[in-house]
This record gives C-alpha cells, structure tokens and sequence, in this order.
C-alpha cells in the first residue's frame, strides 16, 4: 500500500522536531482514533436522525433486541451493556417509554428491580432501522479488505481490553 500522509503525521513530526527527546508515537495512534471517533459519532448521530431515531434510543432498543426473547433485560443489565450509569438508562427509558417502544415492569424474581422490555412498536422501529444503520456503516469501512478488517478490529480489540483495565471511566 502506498504510504498516504496526513495532518496527523504533520503534527508529530512538528513535536518530534520541537522536542527531539518526547515520545510522539502515540499520536499516530490515538489521535487518529479521536478523530475517526469524531466523524464516526457526528456521521451516526446524522443517519440515526435521518432514520427518525436518537442514538441513545437506538442504543437502548439495540439492546433489548440483542438481547433475544422476550427482548427484555434488568435496568442494571442494560446499563452494563450500554456502558453508562444505571440513571442515564432511566432517562432512555422514560423517553423510550413515552413513545411506546419500550415498558417497564417489576422483576418476576424480587418484585424490586425493573425490567424494561421492547413493545411490539419498539421492535419494529429497531428491525427498520438496524438494516439501514449496518449498512451505511458497511460502506464507511470500504477503504479496508475483508482482513484489514478483522486485522484492525483485532488490534482495536486487544487496545480496549487493555484500556479497560487501566484507564479509569469517566466520573470513577
């Protein structure tokens, strides 16, 4: 592959011209990630909107379908899988809820937790729109073969897990 030159490589060869004995070749890395990031959740949140949907809504159904039948999972269970706190799931779920795409009932095994499952409105918009999303994104990966693909999810993989382990989550 020919070697393709950006402003990311501008920015460390300044600092590595600036300051010979700093370390810059983390900002290869993660600056591009920061960026990719960038585009990819302004490119989301513009196809969610163009889908009639907010991405923690479609984070939210997302789940709950994943999650298989009956497509309903504790509050706790959905924080843990969304990856926020268990009052940001709330708030998704009062919204979801006011639109009729989601409800919530008392837990069958202690009648004190809440389990929030899909309605049949719900799961319709998340099969309408799933496809739609998928593939779009499918196309935003089409600089990349099939095992540059699996090569860079691999490394991605291998860096979050890592990450996770080391680097405290916001607000922690």
């Amino acid at each position: 592959m020919d070697h393709l030159h950006d402003d990311v490589d501008d920015i460390q060869d300044a600092w590595l011209r600036e300051r010979p004995d700093t370390p810059v070749g983390s900002i290869g890395v993660i600056t591009r990630i920061w960026r990719i990031a960038k585009l990819l959740d302004d490119d989301r949140r513009r196809t969610m909107a163009r889908l009639g949907m907010d991405t923690a809504t479609r984070d939210l159904l997302a789940t709950l379908r994943r999650a298989g039948a009956p497509y309903a999972l504790p509050v706790q269970e959905i924080a843990r899988r969304c990856a926020v706190t268990s009052g940001a799931i709330s708030q998704r779920v009062r919204r979801a809820e006011g639109q009729d795409l989601v409800t919530r009932r008392k837990s069958d095994d202690d009648g004190r937790g809440v389990v929030v499952g899909l309605t049949p409105r719900g799961h319709d918009l998340i099969e309408r729109t799933v496809d739609d999303l998928l593939h779009h994104e499918e196309t935003l990966l089409s600089a990349l073969g099939t095992e540059q693909r699996e090569e860079l999810s691999k490394l991605l993989r291998l860096l979050h897990t890592d990450l996770q382990r080391r680097v405290p989550p916001a607000g922690g």
